[in-house]
């Protein structure tokens, strides 16, 4: 019964048709009249056209319908048309209820987007992207404040700022970070990411002002470093400026003028002074060692990167310790998560903190029943390859945790303290991080990780 009007309307147009096109025939033959057959001709083609125009009804409304649609005008409203049934106005009622829908939807994401927009502007983090042919697509006031560029609508334009940061940004891979040193004022750290809008490729960096950040780590670092210069060399002077003092004072109270301008002196007072003048000697080489492992920290080598592979690495690395090892029982395993890979890296400066390492985790094993020794690689979630040492041994507590890259710093009655600190700096030098994490009398494990 929904289209009952619109049928009776089809039927009456072309019952209409029908009846005028016989009048007309009839007419025709019977007065053989040119005139009048051509007269009901063209009143049947005005019938025919109206009832294809009427048909078509639907058809239009459905088509303007899809075009609204398509370029997202919904301002467009669909009269009820009760002339032509009930089904007609539920289709006009669910065009515009559809029409609707789309309107509050797109007020939605437009209203995520002023949202989003605004975030972006009032961060403190510089945003910049641009696509595969450097155009920008967003850049927010950070971003504009730190690099000081006034007209800014290419990624070739930060050529005005510094040309190796063009060149390296230009090459970044998915995921990147690194730090860029553009003046005293000005270091920035960048953080990358690639995403895909409407199939074009658009590359998004983010980045900030390291410097005051590095300038609160510089001086928090001298500090450290100089409390402890200044608790080793007290250690040192302290007893030889006393012991030399006390020499002095044997010397001129415990010996006897002869002639020939020579001296006597008692058995006792000599033993004091020969033992007082061995410590003094120790402890001023001892001094000496400790500015030598100084010198050491801050000169090391520019490490000579090249395609090693870690598989390799890890297997001539447990050969070195295999027999030593095992005479003590310790077992070293090798295990690589990962199938073979290579990394960049300097292979003599990385083997030389995985011996430092393996040989911490020996001593930390001394009281331990079962002694095993785990060093571990492959390609964590951040794709980011790393090399770990693992032990089961007495562990590191929490306060010393916290210091035990510091150089200098030791909990060992022997050692310089100086192993981690040149480990850390090498793994530094590769743009990557040695991180320790360790629950005492269970595990410690040591990770380098090469970013």
């Amino acid at each position: 019964m929904g289209f009952k009007s619109f049928n009776i309307g089809i039927i009456l147009r072309v019952t209409l048709i029908i009846i005028v096109a016989l009048i007309g025939n009839w007419i025709y033959l019977k007065y053989d009249s040119l005139v009048h057959g051509f007269f009901f001709l063209l009143l049947v083609s005005i019938l025919t056209w109206n009832l294809i125009s009427y048909c078509n009804k639907t058809n239009r409304k459905i088509s303007r319908f899809l075009e609204s649609i398509r370029y997202s005008d919904f301002s467009s409203t669909f009269t009820k048309d009760d002339s032509l049934g009930k089904s007609f106005r539920e289709l006009n009622l669910s065009f515009n209820e559809v029409i609707s829908a789309f309107k509050k939807t797109r007020a939605e994401k437009e209203e995520q987007m002023l949202f989003l927009r605004i975030m972006i502007q009032q961060i403190n983090t510089g945003i910049i992207s641009f696509d595969t042919n450097g155009k920008i697509g967003i850049i927010n006031g950070a971003a504009k404040q730190l690099l000081q560029i006034p007209q800014f609508k290419d990624i070739n334009d930060l050529g005005k700022l510094s040309n190796e940061l063009l060149q390296v940004i230009k090459k970044l891979n998915p995921g990147n970070t690194f730090s860029f040193k553009v003046n005293t004022d000005l270091h920035l750290n960048f953080q990358s990411t690639v995403f895909i809008v409407d199939g074009e490729k658009w590359t998004l960096i983010s980045f900030q002002n390291i410097n005051t950040e590095l300038q609160k780590k510089e001086l928090e670092a001298w500090q450290n470093l100089t409390s402890v210069l200044r608790h080793e060399i007290m250690n040192s002077i302290t007893p030889i400026a006393s012991l030399a003092s006390s020499l002095g004072t044997i010397l001129s109270e415990d010996t006897t003028p002869l002639e020939d301008e020579q001296y006597a002196i008692n058995q006792e007072s000599f033993t004091d002074l020969k033992e007082g003048l061995f410590t003094i000697s120790n402890r001023s080489k001892g001094l000496v060692d400790f500015v030598n492992a100084y010198r050491d920290f801050t000169n090391i080598p520019l490490p000579k990167l090249k395609k090693i592979n870690i598989e390799d690495l890890l297997r001539n690395t447990s050969a070195l310790f295999k027999s030593e090892l095992s005479k003590d029982g310790i077992v070293l395993k090798t295990k690589l998560n990962d199938k073979p890979f290579e990394i960049n890296l300097d292979q003599e400066l990385i083997q030389m903190i995985l011996i430092n390492l393996i040989k911490n985790a020996k001593e930390a094993l001394a009281n331990s029943s079962k002694k095993e020794i785990l060093l571990n690689a492959g390609i964590d979630t951040n794709h980011h390859a790393y090399i770990q040492v693992i032990d089961n041994g007495e562990g590191i507590v929490p306060e010393a945790l916290e210091r035990i890259f510091v150089p200098f710093f030791t909990t060992k009655k022997t050692g310089s303290g100086i192993g981690l600190a040149i480990s850390r700096q090498i793994m530094n030098l590769h743009n990557g991080s040695l991180e320790v994490s360790s629950i005492p009398h269970e595990k410690t494990s040591f990770t380098l990780r090469f970013i």
